[in-house]
């Protein structure tokens, strides 16, 4: 392992002493913390992490390796990557390479040998922070670092054009709008008997309405909602149209696009724990879940949408559904790769809109 020193300056003035893995480099970003014990690969993969720097808190990453049909995006969104330890020995059956060597192929900085609970405890305390990882900490732009906003991400990360996902079982169309959307989105549908063409998050409502989907799928992704404009007014034109069924960024979206609201989270639900409430049944779900930002209850109720589901933890939103439109969205991740599986029924739900069977 790799001893050089390196440092994790908090926009507050915290300032942690680490060890470099990964490639070398300075980096700024919004920090992040997230809770899973696996599912590393998923987070480094996942787009919505564009602009942050990921903190994984369970003490020990990398213990099975790296794997590429794990992957969830063809490369890595976050700034740079932290952990307490990290395996240089992976142990696994279908292990590829290490940790590290993901880092260094796709310039990841990571740091590693630092006290991660204590980072965490101090989020948690102030909220989300920016951060900067450096050699030197003396020559740190303090302006900078707290000026420091995650934007343009959803642009930053959906796919430049069109392409199509075929199921071995072709029985319904859906196109799938790209703010940054995961493989196993795209993997759910096609085992359900959908073909999905995946189109870039600024695709016209009139061209996507002329493929004559039988549903349309609003995908996960990474930033402020409400700086999606442009998404907005199109989404606008196509709730309505076609069954709508959207996931996390695309849940808020949704709720902007009708009129609702949405609100930055203190510190954000970032893990595979989280638990979900069905207002309807009472049933909790134990949930994955990546995200800064949540839909404002009243402000959907308002505008005739219905609060399905809320965290079990801080009762924030988290599904809606807009009966009189054939539209509902989740904020957690029921395709959910590691796990947990608790929701994957949710995709039948957009199955029996279609016209199927679950």
């Amino acid at each position: 392992m790799m001893d050089n020193k390196i440092y994790i300056c908090l926009a507050n003035g915290d300032i942690f002493e680490g060890k470099s893995f990964g490639v070398k480099g300075e980096v700024l970003g919004e920090l992040v913390f997230t809770t899973g014990m696996g599912g590393y690969i998923e987070t480094l993969t996942d787009p919505s992490y564009f602009g942050q720097i990921v903190m994984q808190t369970f003490p020990l990453i990398g213990n099975y390796g790296f794997i590429d049909e794990d992957k969830e995006s063809k490369k890595s969104a976050v700034s740079a990557y932290i952990v307490r330890e990290y395996c240089d020995a992976p142990s696994n059956f279908r292990c590829e390479y290490t940790l590290e060597q993901y880092l260094k192929d796709n310039s990841i900085v990571g740091v590693y040998d630092v006290d991660t609970r204590e980072i965490t405890k101090i989020i948690r305390e102030y909220g989300v922070m920016n951060a900067v990882i450096t050699d030197d900490p003396n020559k740190v732009d303090t302006e900078k670092l707290k000026a420091y906003k995650v934007r343009d991400a959803v642009k930053s990360v959906s796919c430049n054009k069109p392409y199509m996902s075929a199921s071995e079982n072709h029985m319904y169309n859906v196109v799938l709008i790209d703010y940054g959307t995961k493989k196993n989105i795209v993997r759910e549908l096609n085992k359900r008997g959908c073909n999905v063409a995946v189109v870039p998050y600024n695709t016209k409502a009139e061209d996507i309405l002329s493929l004559n989907p039988d549903g349309i799928m609003l995908s996960n992704g990474p930033g402020d909602p409400e700086e999606n404009t442009e998404a907005i007014d199109e989404l606008k034109k196509l709730v309505g149209r076609k069954p709508i069924f959207a996931i996390c960024l695309g849940h808020q979206l949704l709720a902007l696009s009708q009129g609702g609201k949405t609100m930055k989270l203190k510190y954000g639900h970032r893990g595979v724990n989280q638990p979900v409430k069905n207002l309807e049944t009472g049933r909790t779900f134990i949930s994955s879940q990546n995200h800064g930002y949540a839909v404002v209850n009243d402000s959907v109720e308002a505008v005739g949408g219905k609060v399905t589901y809320i965290n079990a933890n801080d009762e924030t939103c988290e599904g809606v559904d807009y009966k009189d439109k054939t539209a509902f969205s989740v904020q957690f991740h029921p395709e959910a790769c590691s796990g947990p599986l608790d929701t994957r029924f949710i995709f039948d739900k957009f199955i029996n809109m279609m016209g199927g069977k679950s």
